[in-house]
């Protein structure tokens, strides 16, 4: 199960988290951020109600991606893969990497502290 990918947050995500089917937890660090000539256009709410809306914006974000300019992050952990024992260990490391200024979307976070409360 993937908790955030590169693609997550319009493309401005940081890492990559996910549970592989050997165990544990891998986090690969990005090595380059994303800048945006603009700024993005508002989010538009996924589900039926608004499949046109949210495609018009997709296609619109996709193409500043196409367009956006690439740089080092210049972090101490660009470019690693980190492993980890569990999800709770996972969410450590995310709250470092994003306390370090990686970005992170804190729903991947909250969505492995809430699998380690379950696991309890």
């Amino acid at each position: 199960m993937s908790y955030c990918r590169f693609s997550s947050m319009d493309g401005r995500c940081e890492v990559y988290c996910y549970e592989p089917v050997y165990g544990g937890f891998v986090t690969h660090v990005a090595v380059n951020r994303v800048t945006f000539k603009s700024d993005l256009p508002p989010e538009v709410t996924f589900g039926p109600e608004h499949c046109e809306a949210w495609l018009a914006r997709h296609r619109v974000v996709s193409a500043m991606l196409a367009e956006a300019k690439r740089t080092s992050i210049g972090l101490p952990h660009d470019g690693e893969t980190l492993q980890d024992e569990d999800a709770a260990a996972a969410a450590d490391r995310l709250e470092y990497l994003k306390g370090l200024g990686y970005i992170v979307p804190q729903e991947a976070i909250d969505c492995l502290r809430d699998e380690t409360r379950e696991a309890a």
